[in-house]
């Protein structure tokens, strides 16, 4: 599985490092081990909404030679869902097995199109947002509709990462990620 983390200025890294820090564990419990990724944006470099800076080795590349791609959110996508190129280089994952966001990087989901008729959640403030782009927003930390996964504000970065898990593997897989996390809180098969 070839997953990419699109990354973007004053992006929330807690949205990205909780999925992130999940799934990248499928390798670890030997669940899939054909796991890779890679960390792709619209430069080489962003800074995150706390002055973190994180260099970046896939600038624009095509989404479509990915399985899974995961957008976290921030309040930059308020007016990064606007952005033409950055929306067309998003569209590049149309047909990639698996669309993931947390928080508002749900919007960047909605705003290339990919939320019609789609059930979806974000940050609670940022449900009125959402709902132009889906046909409904779901008041929950984590929603999946067919290949579309998305997931509430910040925290539930990580229960959105072993719901994944469960979701492609079993309940058992993603409780073994869970104890390697020493995250109590996600409940498999709930």
């Amino acid at each position: 599985m070839k997953m990419a983390f699109i990354l973007f200025d004053q992006m929330t890294t807690l949205d990205f490092v909780g999925f992130y820090e999940s799934v990248t564990r499928l390798g670890i419990v030997t669940a899939n081990e054909n796991i890779s990724w890679d960390f792709c944006s619209n430069k080489d470099q962003i800074t995150d909404d706390r002055g973190l800076t994180i260099k970046i080795n896939h600038v624009y590349p095509d989404l479509s030679g990915y399985d899974v791609v995961f957008i976290p959110g921030g309040m930059a996508t308020r007016q990064l869902r606007y952005d033409a190129e950055f929306i067309s280089w998003i569209q590049t994952a149309r047909d990639v097995q698996y669309q993931v966001s947390v928080c508002t990087g749900a919007l960047i989901w909605g705003a290339a199109g990919f939320l019609k008729d789609k059930r979806a959640t974000t940050n609670p403030s940022a449900y009125e947002l959402l709902e132009p782009y889906c046909s409904e927003v779901v008041k929950e930390r984590y929603v999946r509709d067919g290949n579309v996964f998305t997931g509430g504000g910040v925290s539930a970065s990580i229960d959105l990462g072993l719901f994944f898990i469960e979701s492609i593997t079993s309940g058992d897989v993603a409780r073994q990620v869970q104890e390697k996390m020493d995250y109590p809180y996600y409940k498999a098969g709930g």
